[in-house]
């Protein structure tokens, strides 16, 4: 299966799934509204700014799996994305990112290796996966890497369309 294949919903409850941006490089993140991370969105808002004209996306993936910090409803986490951080990326529903319930889109995610070689579960808010315009997991970040770290920005920028 394709991750362009795995079902998804919108923040809004609206069937949705990856192909809606195939042919984009891609950034997946688990976000929280009340993580020591959550200013992160400010970077990931800029990097949407900065490369959407170039086939980028940051998607957002609200998760309330570490230590209850997500705990909104769909309306409460669009209202504070908007606000707060001027979200203009599109968030999709509330999701599972370790466990036995963990969605499929990150069953395939968490296989891909770190840069210090290690795959797994998510560790905690903010982890961030970087899929490539042809739809390959090209990268993984740990929550403690900000959006705009020198090796981050530069493996978006090798991840765009030609």
């Amino acid at each position: 299966m394709s991750l362009y294949d795995i079902p998804l919903r919108t923040l809004t409850g609206e069937p949705a799934s990856l192909a809606d941006y195939r042919g984009r490089a891609l950034l997946v993140v688990n976000v929280a509204s009340k993580c020591g991370l959550t200013p992160q969105y400010s970077g990931l808002e800029r990097l949407q700014e900065r490369y959407a004209d170039r086939g980028f996306s940051v998607l957002g993936f609200p998760s309330n799996q570490f230590a209850g910090q997500e705990p909104g409803s769909a309306e409460e986490i669009a209202a504070f994305c908007s606000t707060t951080y001027g979200v203009s990326f599109p968030l999709f529903e509330k999701t599972e990112v370790n466990g036995e319930d963990r969605h499929p889109l990150y069953a395939e995610l968490t296989g891909t290796q770190d840069a210090e070689g290690a795959a797994g579960d998510v560790q905690w808010n903010f982890e961030k996966f970087l899929i490539d315009h042809q739809g390959k997991v090209v990268g993984r970040f740990r929550p403690r890497t900000e959006p705009e770290a020198d090796e981050l920005v530069a493996a978006i920028e090798a991840a765009l369309p030609a």
